[in-house]
């Protein structure tokens, strides 16, 4: 099925239980690559690249709900009844829908340093560079890494944004669909709205040093989530799998156990 979105399978053929894993916004299935390869080891392993990111199909237009019919579609195409979802930023709001509106398909839920909350939009500045670069007129990601430094000079954002570029007949393009992303950029930081109370088992991991769960956050989520439990990963930030893989495996592990 062509317009299926784009996924990297990581099997174990001593066990029917699968674990999908869903990455954030500006990123893409390998992102979740290390972690993934180790939890192989318990699960079937599947990782995603969202619409309009990665190698997944492009559209005009992205929402939420959308992307759970985009999950479910996958699911059934790989003949997955239900699975274990993981998600982080962008992708822990997308499973937050999907457990909403798809229960039945969803076995245990983790959410990856966000909540169902509203978030400010402090992504427009990424926007911008990736749109007024010409990537076209680089060279070698050098030449993109340096031109991107002007804006970003955090050489982890920088690295992580450039992985959305690849090399075409002239110098380089961006792989995402830029426009469309944008576009639906003010839905994506808005506030979840749930149509039902959640009961599936959730586990909401985050990060210590990271501003995107707070106090307040944890119990609007216990009144949304009725079997959630709480799991700080210390002096991590927002990018936790990335920070902290080790500390991050263990908990999702004993999560799922």
């Amino acid at each position: 099925m062509a317009n299926l979105l784009n996924y990297k399978l990581y099997p174990n053929n001593h066990t029917q239980t699968y674990l999908l894993i869903y990455h954030g916004l500006f990123g893409m299935l390998d992102n979740w690559h290390q972690i993934a390869n180790k939890l192989s080891v318990y699960y079937n392993v599947v990782t995603v690249d969202l619409p309009n990111h990665g190698q997944s199909p492009h559209y005009t237009k992205m929402t939420y709900e959308s992307m759970t019919e985009n999950v479910i579609a996958l699911m059934d195409s790989l003949g997955i009844e239900k699975a274990h979802h993981l998600g982080h930023s962008m992708g822990g709001k997308m499973v937050m829908k999907l457990v909403d509106l798809f229960p039945e398909k969803v076995s245990k839920l983790i959410v990856v340093d966000i909540a169902p909350r509203a978030y400010t939009p402090v992504h427009t500045p990424y926007f911008n560079a990736l749109k007024n670069l010409d990537f076209s007129k680089f060279n070698s990601r050098k030449e993109a890494d340096d031109a991107l430094g002007l804006v970003e000079k955090n050489i982890g954002v920088r690295q992580f944004l450039l992985k959305n570029i690849t090399k075409s007949h002239s110098g380089y393009s961006l792989k995402i669909n830029l426009s469309a992303i944008e576009d639906f950029y003010p839905k994506m930081i808005d506030a979840i709205r749930f149509k039902n109370t959640i009961i599936t088992p959730t586990m909401f991991l985050f990060g210590g040093q990271s501003n995107y769960i707070n106090a307040l956050d944890i119990e609007t989520i216990k009144a949304q989530f009725k079997t959630v439990l709480f799991h700080e990963i210390e002096n991590a930030g927002h990018w936790i799998h990335a920070e902290k893989p080790n500390e991050t495996l263990e908990s999702i592990i004993r999560f799922l156990d």
